[in-house]
C-alpha cells in the first residue's frame, strides 16, 4: 500500500511536472485513454469546466457515489477531492481508483480529525451517528448512515423520532437538517471554508441591482445566507431548480464552479456568483481547483496517484454508505 506522504512524492516528481505537449489534443488522447484501459470519468460540479466537459458522468456527491457503485468500469478516474475518490473506493473497492491530485483535500474534511471524533462521539453513546460524505473514510468508518446535502433531511426523517442523533461533520448543514425536521442533533463543529465565506451584506446589495434575481443557496452556507434564500437545495438541487424556474436571473451562493453547468443547461438565462466576504477574492474551492486537465490526463496515461484504504476501513465503512444508498432508493431519492 502507498501512504499519503509517498503519493505526495509521486504526484509531485513522478508525473506532476512531467512535460505535455502543449501541440496534444488532450480531450482526444483522454478520450483514446479510457478505452484502452476501460476507464471511466466521475467529476464532480465544482470541477473546472473542461473537466466537466470531458467527464463520463457529472454531479453532487449522492450522485457521484451511486455511479461509482454501479460502474462496471475497470478504473475509476474521480476528479474531485481526496474524501469522494475514498467513497469511490470504498464502494468499488477491487477498481482502480485514481485522484488527479492527491492533495485535493477538503477543509471540511480536515474540520473533523477521527480521533477526536471518536472521543465526542464516545460522550453520546446512545445516539446514532450520520456523517455527512463530506468526510474521511476513517470517520465514514465510525459511522451508522452517511448522508449527502441532497438526502441529509429524508434520511433524518426516515428514523425514529425518538432516535437519538449525533450529526457531522457540517454544522451549517446539521443546523439546516435541524431547523428543517425539528429534531434535536446533536453537532460536531465543522464547516467548508467556500460555504463560509459569502457576504450577506454584498448579497443584498447584489439583490438591488437584480432584484427579479433568485438566490440560491447550498445549506452548507451560513444560517444568515440561508435566510436570504429563495431556494436551499444540494449542488444538483440548485442545477435543476434554475433549470425548471421561469426566473432568468440568479444569485448562486456556493462553489463557483457550478456556474459552468448552469450556463450549458441554460444559455439564456444569467448567473451570477455571490460574493464573498472582503478578506477573499473569490468563492472557488482551491481543493477542487487543484485538478486540472493536464494533471487528468497524466494521471490516466501513469494510472496514479492510485487511492488506496485498509480493507478494514473499507469492510467498515461501506456498511454505512450502503444504508444511505438503500434509504435513498427507498424514498426515490
Amino acid at each position: 500500500m502507498l501512504t499519503t506522504d509517498v503519493l505526495e512524492e509521486i504526484n509531485v516528481k513522478g508525473f506532476a511536472d512531467e512535460y505535455v505537449d502543449p501541440t496534444l489534443d488532450l480531450y482526444d488522447e483522454i478520450e483514446k485513454l479510457k478505452k484502452q484501459k476501460n476507464a471511466v470519468i466521475l467529476a464532480h460540479y465544482y470541477q473546472e469546466g473542461d473537466i466537466q466537459d470531458i467527464a463520463d458522468y457529472i454531479g453532487d456527491s449522492l450522485g457521484l457515489s451511486q455511479q461509482a457503485a454501479k460502474t462496471d468500469a475497470d478504473i475509476i478516474v474521480f476528479a474531485g477531492v481526496h474524501f469522494m475518490a475514498e467513497t469511490a473506493k470504498i464502494l468499488s473497492p477491487t477498481k482502480k481508483v485514481l485522484l488527479p491530485d492527491i492533495k485535493a483535500g477538503c477543509s471540511l474534511a480536515d474540520s473533523c480529525p477521527p480521533h477526536l471524533f471518536r472521543k465526542f462521539k464516545e460522550q453520546y453513546p446512545d445516539h446514532l451517528v450520520i456523517t455527512y460524505v463530506n468526510c474521511t473514510a476513517e470517520l465514514k468508518a465510525m459511522s451508522d448512515i452517511v448522508c449527502t446535502s441532497s438526502n441529509a433531511v429524508q434520511i433524518v426523517e426516515s428514523l425514529p423520532p425518538d432516535q437519538r442523533i449525533i450529526f457531522g461533520p457540517d454544522r451549517n448543514l446539521g443546523a439546516y437538517v435541524a431547523k428543517k425536521t425539528g429534531r434535536d442533533l446533536v453537532l460536531w463543529n465543522g464547516a467548508c471554508m467556500v460555504h463560509e465565506i459569502f457576504s450577506r451584506e454584498k448579497i443584498t446589495r447584489l439583490k438591488e441591482r437584480y432584484p427579479n434575481a433568485k438566490i440560491l443557496a447550498h445549506p452548507e452556507c451560513e444560517e444568515t445566507i440561508l435566510q436570504l434564500a429563495d431556494y436551499i437545495g444540494s449542488t444538483t438541487g440548485i442545477l435543476n431548480y434554475a433549470t425548471k424556474s421561469p426566473s432568468q436571473e440568479f444569485i448562486v451562493a456556493t462553489e463557483a464552479g457550478i456556474l459552468h453547468q448552469m450556463v450549458k443547461d441554460n444559455p439564456e438565462k444569467t448567473f451570477i456568483a455571490a460574493p464573498p466576504n472582503n478578506t477573499c477574492a473569490c468563492n472557488d474551492c482551491p481543493h477542487m481547483k487543484r485538478n486540472t486537465l493536464e494533471k487528468l490526463y497524466l494521471c490516466l496515461k501513469n494510472e496514479m496517484p492510485e487511492i488506496t484504504l485498509p480493507a478494514n476501513i473499507i469492510a467498515r465503512a461501506v456498511k454505512p454508505i450502503e444504508r444511505m444508498l438503500e434509504i435513498s432508493a427507498q424514498l426515490g431519492l
